[in-house]
């Protein structure tokens, strides 16, 4: 008797690579106009890059949609399983499993074609296939650096820049002053977006901010009991909302870098509460460059890549006003001091108004001053106007007073000029 054939029909394949491929085509419903525009796949992967596929769930996610891209539905499905036996709490794979194997029988009209599937849950699925190709169809580029790290301080290995419309972290290492490419990863951020206001808004805030802290599991179960569960591994809390959140009368709290509780490999683009979340995996690997009060974690709303020559261009503008307020303090000259500071300055409850009577007051007291400045910090500030969060280690001395101390300043781009918005201890 005559084997039946169990592969699909040349009909039903191509039905399958139709909607498969098309769903990179079509924007499901975002949140601040995430990952808009059109996405488009590489070429298709190579065979002996096939035989030898690299274990990370990524990776087999995205060479099993070119296999169906190229109507090898067999070898997808093998890759998928593969990608299962690894991660067999990955939602994603299972829907596209799912619809391999349902199109042995039948065209499908949609992804996730299975009766009873839940269109959200559909959707969600559905928007993380298609950030997660958006990052290999445009990964970061190897000669550019993200506009946003100006210059990171020797004190600072690592840096964070996570951007929200890509649902993408990225990390860098300090090499001599220069950033460079470490890895980056896929992340879930709030159900509504970013651009946090206030508190229970769902959004993901957009600032430069810190580490304040790490949460073990242990930890956590002690804190939070069964809710520990939500974070996964653990968590790493961030210092929002910061000085200038609070200046913009942005409220909330509890804004942390987590991982995912174990039951599920990975969350929807967004779905969480505020926070930014990876997989267990990867919170793992990204937490081993998390320095507590050091690392600068970025989160934008798109990070801009610059080539090293206009990196050095910004970086030298804006270390030069840096060392002229530097030298203006230094001179007692309290006009030619107050020169760099905003008519909007405010820290701490002084405005412009007092800070320029007390600085006087103390100027006068003074024959001589000495500042300097050293493991400087610059970044640039995600904000509607060209922002720079400045931080460095300050040791002032004069004729009757020595002090050392950490300070930050955020500076704003303001009538043509570089000026400081807000100053204080950090």
């Amino acid at each position: 008797m005559k084997s039946r054939d169990r592969r699909p029909s040349f009909k039903v394949a191509t039905r399958l690579i139709v909607v498969m491929v098309g769903l990179l085509y079509v924007v499901p419903p975002t949140a601040n106009s995430m990952s808009s525009g059109i996405v488009r796949l590489p070429k298709a992967i190579k065979q002996d890059w096939l035989a030898a596929l690299p274990g990370k769930p990524e990776a087999l996610l995205v060479a099993t949609l070119q296999r169906i891209q190229d109507g090898h539905l067999q070898d997808a499905l093998r890759i998928i399983d593969r990608l299962l036996s690894i991660e067999p709490n990955y939602k994603l794979a299972h829907l596209i499993k799912g619809d391999l194997l349902l199109a042995r029988s039948r065209p499908l009209d949609t992804m996730g074609d299975a009766q009873g599937a839940s269109a959200e849950a559909v959707n969600d699925l559905r928007h993380e296939a298609l950030v997660r190709l958006s990052r290999y169809q445009a990964p970061p580029p190897a000669d550019a650096i993200p506009a946003d790290l100006l210059q990171l301080a020797p004190d600072q290995p690592h840096a964070v820049v996570v951007d929200t419309t890509r649902s993408r972290l990225f990390v860098y290492k300090n090499d001599h002053g220069v950033p460079r490419y470490v890895a980056d990863y896929y992340i879930t951020i709030g159900k509504k977006g970013f651009e946090k206001a206030k508190e229970g808004d769902q959004r993901t805030p957009i600032g430069v901010y810190q580490v304040t802290s790490r949460l073990e599991r242990a930890k956590l179960d002690q804190l939070y009991g069964k809710q520990a569960e939500l974070y996964g591994i653990g968590a790493w809390p961030l210092n929002y909302p910061n000085e200038w959140d609070r200046r913009q009368k942005r409220g909330g709290s509890g804004i942390w870098l987590h991982g995912t509780p174990y039951d599920t490999y990975s969350r929807a683009p967004l779905a969480s509460n505020g926070c930014v979340v990876l997989t267990n995996q990867d919170m793992g690997e990204v937490g081993q460059w998390l320095q507590i009060g050091g690392t600068p974690v970025v989160i934008s709303n798109g990070v801009k890549w610059v080539s090293r020559q206009e990196w050095q261009a910004q970086r030298a503008l804006l270390g030069k006003q840096l060392e002229r307020w530097r030298q203006d303090w230094e001179s007692l000259d309290t006009q030619r001091y107050l020169t760099h500071y905003s008519a909007g300055f405010a820290a701490d409850g002084v405005d412009l108004a007092k800070w320029s009577k007390q600085k006087q007051q103390i100027h006068e007291s003074k024959t001589w001053a000495k500042i300097q400045l050293s493991n400087v910090s610059i970044l640039r500030y995600p904000a509607a106007m060209p922002m720079a969060l400045i931080t460095f280690d300050q040791y002032y001395q004069s004729n009757n007073l020595a002090h050392q101390m950490k300070k930050r300043q955020f500076w704003a781009f303001e009538d043509g000029r570089w000026q400081i918005v807000y100053e204080g201890t950090g």
